[in-house]
């Protein structure tokens, strides 16, 4: 609700003149600047310009706490050291408004570094007062509704933004030093795949057709690749209606690359030196701490056989699981799975042995070749697939495979796909004709793998929850507010 105490100040403001909300301000350093080199700063007249987030007055000093986006300052200022229209400024100024202020940089007797202020202007009157809890930020959910009020108060969670934007840029920077391209593909799209997932569908007018939110930039990725580009990648918002926990936001954000005549041994070794190098360069060191554990980016990365440990462990030989067989062993091992097929239940059994015991990243190596639509088969084993999914934290974090490149089995298989989603499995994409027909022109043998930048950027901001780093994560519904509340 706004304040009519500051709505009261606005207006003492405008009858003096003031222009409260100005378009411009010149701003020449940052808070961060100088704290941090006061030596080069000692003396010299300085513009600053941020939020006040405290304000205390002791006799003729007035003390602020101004906040910008590298950091907080403290700003003084003396009564009977400045003009009477930059005191009337100061005595109407509260804890929230925006300010602009010039003075000359010093220490305090106390020893604080300070910009003494001889002029102040107001920028942004601030007609809301923060709410108190914000002060200790025990409302997660009110964190997150309300972002904005979050980093105004919480400089680590700015931190976590710095970090992931760190991450999207070398992740980038890499793939382009190597010689890929990045394109922009649908976002609404007449046929989705790529993924098992239920989409968002809407309505497009004026084509009087249904679309959908695409679940993945897959298959349009390698139509590239059979056009002759050999190594292509997307920056991509995709879609999934699906539930919203921690780990899972219904909008999320993936890198998908793809690269001709390579496989996923070769991205094993290239995911290696791109996760390592990005993570000696972000913390200076291969080891990072989460939730109270180290985990070791030293490559080479672990790698779990899980078929062939799944076998050791519980007798279950996941290649051979059958439609027929899974209900059983749902209920055999105690599975609580939706759709008790051989996919779904194989899914559930890697969660139950291994899912949580993988801190360091790991490799997660030859799935069973029914959960694998896209996917060659092993050299020498046709149950399995040559996919590998990389954990971190228990989180997995990426996904890859040797592309299925053979036009007439990836027609059995969006075949066999079209069949269990109309079996009731909604996450069964339907068979794509227009990929189809672009994979019967030839396609070389090719490697993907994308990429989960919301979990990847979870695990090296040390945080166990995808709304810590997206910076406006899905919530449910409000009740519909006034303008005044």
């Amino acid at each position: 609700m706004v304040d009519q105490f500051k709505r009261d100040k606005l207006d003492r403001l405008k009858k003096l003149g003031i222009d409260t909300y100005p378009y411009t301000y010149s701003q020449t350093e940052h808070a961060h600047e100088i704290t941090s080199d006061f030596k080069k700063y000692e003396g010299v007249v300085v513009n600053v310009a941020g939020r006040i987030m405290g304000f205390r007055k002791m006799g003729g000093l007035y003390f602020l706490d101004l906040l910008d986006a590298s950091g907080k300052v403290q700003v003084l200022v003396k009564r009977d050291s400045v003009d009477g229209k930059y005191l009337e400024i100061i005595e109407l100024t509260d804890v929230g408004d925006v300010v602009g202020v010039k003075g000359k940089v010093i220490k305090t007797v106390r020893g604080e570094i300070s910009v003494e202020a001889s002029e102040v202007a107001m920028l942004a009157k601030s007609l809301r007062t923060l709410p108190e809890k914000f002060h200790g930020l025990t409302d997660t959910e009110q964190r997150y509704r309300k972002r904005y009020m979050d980093l105004m108060v919480n400089p680590k969670v700015r931190e976590f933004f710095i970090t992931r934007s760190k991450l999207l840029r070398m992740m980038r920077e890499f793939l382009d030093s190597r010689g890929y391209i990045e394109f922009e593909t649908p976002v609404l799209q007449p046929v989705y795949g790529g993924a098992n997932a239920k989409p968002f569908v809407t309505r497009h007018n004026a084509l009087d057709a249904d679309m959908f939110l695409r679940v993945a930039d897959e298959l349009y990725l390698k139509k590239l690749i059979i056009g002759g580009f050999e190594k292509v990648y997307e920056v991509s918002k995709d879609f999934r209606n699906e539930d919203i926990d921690s780990t899972h936001n219904p909008e999320f954000t993936q890198i998908e690359c793809y690269e001709a005549y390579k496989d996923y041994e070769d991205y094993m070794r290239m995911v290696e030196e791109m996760l390592s190098g990005i993570v000696k360069k972000l913390f200076g060191s291969y080891k990072i701490r989460w939730q109270g554990n180290d985990i070791d980016f030293t490559p080479p990365f672990k790698r779990l056989y899980w078929v062939k440990e799944l076998k050791k462990l519980a007798d279950i030989d996941v290649s051979e699981l059958t439609n027929k067989d899974a209900a059983q062993v749902a209920k055999k091992e105690n599975l609580d799975v939706e759709i008790k097929n051989n996919m779904h239940v194989a899914d559930a059994l890697f969660d139950k042995y291994f899912k949580q015991k993988l801190m360091d990243p790991t490799f997660v190596v030859d799935f069973p070749s029914y959960m694998c639509p896209l996917t060659k088969d092993k050299r020498g084993n046709n149950k399995l697939s040559e996919k590998f999914e990389l954990y971190i934290a228990g989180f997995e974090t990426m996904n890859c495979y040797s592309e299925l490149t053979d036009p007439i089995e990836q027609r059995k298989k969006f075949e066999e796909q079209e069949k269990e989603r109309k079996r009731g499995d909604e996450e069964a994409p339907p068979s794509d004709e227009d990929f189809l027909e672009a994979i019967e022109f030839g396609m070389p043998p090719t490697a993907g793998i994308g990429m989960a930048i919301d979990r990847l950027s979870m695990v090296l901001t040390d945080n166990v929850s995808l709304k810590e780093v997206i910076a406006f994560p899905a919530m449910r519904p409000e009740k519909q507010k006034s303008r005044q509340d």
